[in-house]
C-alpha cells in the first residue's frame, strides 16, 4: 500500500466524529483517572463515558482545535451559532496584531489580512442588522462608514469577503439556493488574475460550490525572498545541531529539488574551525524515485564544484510501515541529523505510519531533528473554523504573490490555479477521509513529539539574524516577518504566520 493511501482500518463511516476506535496502527492507549475513581474514554476530541477507562487517542490529539492565534490563550468554547463563531475568530485574530486597522486617505493600500477582517466585521453587522432575503452586500448598507479611507477597489474587495462569508453561513444552515446566489455574485466580481482578494475569493467560491454539490448529491464521485529565508533558517538549525563533526549524515524526509541541501553544503564547507571531511545525505520517500535520483545527481555535481566529499543514498519503500533503520547505512562515527520540510502533515490521516516513522527516528537517536510545517490549523472538525483559518492563511499566500510576482506571471498562475486551488478545495469541500490537507498548530506537534521523548531546542539568534539579512536583500523583504513561539521561529507575511521552524532532540 502506498503511503499516501488511507488503510481500510483508518477509514471512517460518515464524519470524523463517527470514526470507530481500533487498535491497528494507533499509538498505545493511555488511561488516566479523573480523581473520582471513574474513568472515561476520549474519542475525536469528545469524551464518552465508559466503565473503567479514559483513552487519549491519536485522533483526539490531531483533531485539537486550539486556534493558532498567539493572543488566544484559552480553548475556544463550542459556540451557539454561525454568527458568534465568525465573530469570535475575527475578533481574536484582530487582537493578535498591534492596534486597530488604520485607513489612510493617502492612497496607501491596506493588507489582505485587513481586508479579510473588515469583511468579517461587516458580515457580523449584516447578520445582526437585517434578515432580508436579499443577502448580497452592497455599498449602500447603513454601516458603510467602515469604508472610510478605502479606495474603490478595496471597498469591492471587502464586499467580496463579506458575501463569501455570507455564502458559507448559508451552507452551514443548508440554505443552498441562497448560498448559490451569493456565490454567483462572488464569481462575477472575482477572477483568477485580479487582486489577491479576487483571486482568493475565486478559489474559495469554487470550493464552496463543490461542497454544496456534495451535500446536495449533485457532485460526481470523481475525483519572493520568503523561500530563501525559510531555507536559510532550516539550514542554520541543522548546522547548529551537527556543529563540530567531521562526518555528517543527514536523513532527508522531503528532498524535493534539494535547494536547501546546497545551502547546507556551503555552510558546512565554510566552517573553518571544524572542516568537514564527508557529508552523506539519505533521501527517504515512497514515490518519485526517478526525480529523487535526479536530485542526487545534481547535488553530486554541486558538491564537486565546492570540493566537498559527498555521497547520496536513496531509500524508497512501498509503504512507510516498511521503513526501518536497516535502510540507512548508519556509521557510529557520523553526526546524524534528520530534516523534514512539510513532510509529516500528510501522514496525520495515516496514524500508524506516522507513529512508525517516529519510532524509527527515535531508535537512531539523531543529534537534531529539524521540522518545518505550515503555521495554520486546517484540521478542525468544525467547517467554519477551517474556512476562516484557511481564508487568512491562503490570503497571506496570495498577498505575497501579489507583492513578488506580476499578475500575468506564468509560475504564479500555475501555483495558484493548481496548488492553492487544490488545497482550498480540499479544506472547504471535503470531509472524512477525503480531506487530506490537515495542517495543525505547533502546540499539537509539541504534544505529539513529547510522546517520543523529544525536547524542543531553541533556535540560535544567528538564525534570526541571518534570516533578517537575507530578507533585507529583497525589495519586499520588510513584508517577511519573524516571531518567536516558545523555542520555535515563526515565519510570516505581514504578520500572518505562514510556517514554523523547530529543532528537536531526543532526551
Amino acid at each position: 500500500m502506498k503511503s499516501n493511501e488511507v488503510s481500510p482500518s483508518n477509514s471512517s463511516k460518515g464524519d470524523a466524529e463517527n470514526q470507530e476506535i481500533d487498535s491497528c496502527g494507533k499509538l498505545p492507549q493511555l488511561y488516566e483517572d479523573d480523581g473520582s475513581g471513574n474513568k472515561s474514554k476520549a474519542r475525536d476530541g469528545f469524551t464518552f463515558a465508559t466503565d473503567n477507562h479514559q483513552v487519549h487517542t491519536f485522533d483526539a490529539l490531531f483533531l485539537d482545535t486550539t486556534p493558532p492565534l498567539r493572543s488566544y490563550e484559552h480553548k475556544m468554547q463550542e459556540l451557539a451559532d454561525i454568527e458568534s463563531q465568525y465573530s469570535e475568530l475575527i475578533k481574536q485574530h484582530a487582537q493578535a496584531h498591534q492596534g486597530p486597522v488604520q485607513h489612510e486617505a493617502s492612497g496607501l493600500k491596506i493588507s489582505t489580512e485587513a481586508v479579510i477582517r473588515l469583511g468579517g466585521e461587516r458580515f457580523i453587522q449584516s447578520c445582526s442588522s437585517t434578515s432580508s432575503m436579499n443577502d448580497i452586500s452592497i455599498a449602500s448598507h447603513p454601516y458603510g462608514s467602515s469604508f472610510t479611507g478605502l479606495s474603490d477597489q478595496e471597498v469591492k474587495d471587502v464586499q467580496l469577503i463579506e458575501n463569501l462569508l455570507l455564502s458559507a453561513e448559508k451552507v452551514t444552515h443548508q440554505q443552498y439556493e441562497r448560498s448559490i446566489k451569493l456565490l454567483d455574485w462572488c464569481d462575477d466580481m472575482s477572477c483568477s488574475s485580479g487582486t489577491p482578494i479576487q483571486r482568493l475569493v475565486h478559489y474559495f467560491s469554487k470550493a464552496l460550490r463543490e461542497k454544496v454539490d456534495k451535500e446536495t448529491g449533485r457532485a460526481s464521485s470523481g475525483g519572493s525572498g520568503k523561500k530563501d529565508v525559510e531555507n536559510l533558517v532550516r539550514r542554520v538549525a541543522l548546522v547548529d545541531g551537527v556543529s563540530g563533526s567531521k562526518n555528517v549524515h543527514v536523513i532527508d524526509l522531503s528532498i524535493k529539488q534539494g535547494t536547501h541541501c546546497t545551502i547546507l553544503m556551503q555552510a558546512l564547507v565554510s566552517q573553518l574551525d571544524y572542516p568537514i571531511e564527508h557529508l552523506k545525505i539519505t533521501s527517504v520517500g515512497t514515490t518519485s524515485k526517478q526525480k529523487i535520483e535526479q536530485t542526487g545527481d545534481w547535488l553530486k555535481s554541486f558538491a564537486e564544484s565546492i570540493n566537498l566529499s559527498f555521497s547520496y543514498n536513496v531509500v524508497i519503500v512501498e509503504d512507510m510501515l516498511d521503513f526501518n533503520k536497516d535502510y540507512l547505512e548508519l556509521d557510529p562515527d557520523e553526526a546524524l541529523g534528520v530534516y523534514t520540510s512539510y513532510g509529516l502533515w500528510s501522514m496525520i490521516g495515516q496514524q500508524d505510519r506516522l507513529d512508525s516513522l517516529m519510532n524509527v527516528i527515535k531508535s537512531i537517536n539523531p543529534c537534531v531533528m529539524v521540522v518545518s510545517e505550515a503555521a495554520a490549523n486546517l484540521n478542525s472538525p468544525n467547517f467554519v473554523n477551517r474556512f476562516i483559518e484557511g481564508l487568512f492563511y491562503y490570503g497571506a499566500m496570495f498577498d505575497s504573490f501579489e507583492e513578488c510576482l506580476g499578475r500575468e506571471d506564468e509560475n504564479r498562475t500555475i501555483t495558484e490555479s493548481m496548488y492553492f486551488a487544490k488545497g482550498i478545495n480540499n479544506v472547504v469541500a471535503s470531509e472524512g477521509t477525503e480531506r487530506v490537507i490537515r495542517h495543525v498548530h505547533i502546540n499539537v506537534w509539541r504534544k505529539f513529539f513529547a510522546r517520543f521523548g523529544m525536547k524542543e531546542t531553541e533556535l540560535s539568534m544567528s538564525s534570526l539574524y541571518q534570516a533578517n539579512l537575507v530578507a533585507e536583500k529583497f525589495s519586499n523583504g520588510s513584508c517577511c516577518t519573524f516571531d518567536r513561539d516558545g523555542d520555535s521561529l515563526v515565519i510570516g507575511w505581514k504578520g500572518t504566520p505562514i510556517e514554523y521552524v523547530t529543532a528537536w532532540k531526543f532526551s
